[in-house]
């Protein structure tokens, strides 16, 4: 019997692949109306100036990188273990890039190459937002009826509360904290910072779910520790422009920390592959802080990358993806979160 021909295409942010990509990449991020929401007529004269302006820290940042981002190779490696992972199936996975190659369309031309049965999108943003899982979707329904690709599609917004994906994080977690708490003595105080990426605080007000999912995790994940008395807290990072984004920030969590004289684990908990943004700025930067503040100890949780646990969790999602149209692994977000896409659908739908 022939087995499901199944193509994943796993989104994901994209970074560049060399030091003279640095700002054809930040100029694509800051050109996306998703990211950058004022006036269309605006939009190019602002992103130039904003990326002309991240050109000089963006290098430096990726000279300590090798001068590019390893963030396709981790996705390659992902999307390999991700295949092993669904032996019943016939599935290949394709990568899609928002900012950087590959493309939405040239890799909606490798599947319709490929010719599958049907299509799973699966975001690497395990938390939905506008601009992120949001910004990936409408890149690729474009690239896909440019190229003619019709095909059966699931897309998958969400998983931040599926189980599996919460067990693989937790385990995660569990492995990075019960090494600083043998490290730092039954005496040492430590605290689990959890950090994703922040959002300007307009775009949250004005309803995407992400910070609400965010929030969401972490509660499972703490839950799923089970550690009495455990001290957590959610911060936000990589604040990008100069508009009010949701908070506490990193920083400022750090500087709590010295006053409360508790080391700190922190884990990157939006994030599910190493990249600039765990690499530089947690590892490096955030490190550097800590030190110079006076944090007792400071400990960073790895990021999933390929994790078995994780790639069990992504292959879960695969056969319990519904289709065609929009699925997700969890509750549909509250209804202030009018930009969850479920809410949106049925808002449709409605109309």
């Amino acid at each position: 019997m022939r087995k499901p021909k199944i193509a994943i295409v796993l989104f994901n942010l994209g970074g560049p692949d060399r030091p003279e990509a640095i700002k054809p990449f930040l100029l694509n991020l800051f050109r996306d109306p998703a990211i950058l929401r004022v006036p269309f007529f605006v939009r190019p004269l602002l992103a130039r100036i904003i990326a002309r302006a991240r050109v000089k820290p963006a290098t430096e940042n990726y000279a300590l990188l090798g001068g590019k981002s390893p963030l396709l190779e981790l996705t390659v490696a992902q999307g390999e273990a991700l295949e092993a992972a669904l032996p019943e199936l016939d599935a290949k996975c394709f990568i899609a890039m928002r900012y950087w190659h590959p493309f939405s369309e040239q890799t909606a031309r490798e599947v319709l190459a490929w010719d599958p049965d049907e299509i799973v999108l699966l975001p690497l943003y395990p938390h939905y937002s506008t601009t992120t899982t949001g910004s990936s979707l409408t890149a690729w329904r474009e690239a896909a009826s440019k190229v003619g690709l019709m095909k059966k599609v699931t897309s998958l917004c969400c998983y931040h509360g599926d189980p599996a994906y919460v067990a693989a994080m937790a385990a995660l977690v569990r492995g990075s904290y019960d090494a600083a708490r043998a490290e730092l003595g039954p005496e040492g105080k430590l605290r689990v910072l959890f950090s994703a990426h922040g959002l300007p605080e307009v775009i949250v007000t004005k309803g995407d779910p992400y910070q609400h999912q965010i929030e969401q995790t972490v509660a499972a994940v703490i839950a799923d520790l089970a550690i009495p008395d455990l001290d957590a807290a959610i911060c936000y990072q990589s604040r990008a422009t100069p508009q009010k984004w949701i908070g506490p920030s990193t920083e400022e969590e750090l500087e709590r920390a010295a006053h409360d004289k508790t080391a700190v684990a922190v884990v990157p908990i939006a994030f599910v592959s190493e990249h600039s943004e765990t690499l530089v700025e947690l590892d490096v930067e955030y490190r550097e802080l800590a030190h110079k503040l006076g944090v007792p100890g400071y400990y960073r949780v790895p990021a999933a990358n390929s994790d078995p646990g994780f790639i069990a969790a992504l292959a879960g999602l695969v056969r319990g993806a519904h289709g065609p149209g929009l699925c997700a692994a969890g509750a549909i977000c509250p209804a202030k979160h009018r930009d969850c896409p479920h809410r949106l659908a049925g808002l449709e739908h409605a109309a």
